[in-house]
């Protein structure tokens, strides 16, 4: 009976209207990059499309974490890291909750990219990668939309942790 008045109450805290913002703008980043992948998955047939000589769009499905890291064909390891990241989700959400307003934007950002990617996990057993940055013969790691927000908010946590003490 606790555990559910505590949802109860982490519900409406969730819901407030301070954080009807926030919980859009995580909207917005999860939609933008549904939308991307979305066009890159029903229109691509072409092994790689060239834009200019620096980007590339070229469609792999990646089964593992960030750049392909813990790939394997094993569906028990892949359901234990889909698990993981859903928790790790969860936890970032609680902290979303209880943080100030400028944190509340970073978390933002890396929680509508995790969902993201999340949600190819859970959809399409792999995530769609397809922004493959280049120059001449090094291409750096193939990713998607979500990966630029979760780099984002990664990097604006590192760089607010060095500038802005509380």
């Amino acid at each position: 009976m606790n555990l559910i008045a505590n949802l109860k109450e982490m519900k409406n805290y969730f819901f407030k209207k301070e954080n009807i913002f926030y919980l859009t703008f995580i909207l917005i980043i999860f939609f933008l990059d549904r939308l991307s992948k979305r066009e890159i998955i029903n229109n691509f047939n072409e092994s790689v499309y060239f834009i200019n000589d620096y980007i590339n769009l070229d469609l792999i499905w990646n089964i593992g974490i960030g750049f392909g890291f813990l790939s394997t064909d094993s569906s028990l390891l892949y359901s234990l890291v889909t698990l993981i990241i859903g928790f790790v989700i969860l936890v970032l959400l609680y902290i979303f909750i209880s943080s100030k307003k400028i944190d509340k934007i970073i978390y933002s950002i890396i929680i509508g990219g995790a969902l993201g990617n999340y949600y190819d996990r859970l959809v399409y057993k792999a995530v769609p990668d397809f922004i493959d940055l280049h120059y001449n013969n090094f291409h750096w790691f193939t990713f998607n939309v979500a990966d630029i927000f979760i780099s984002i908010g990664i990097l604006i946590f590192i760089a607010r942790s060095f500038f802005i003490k509380y």
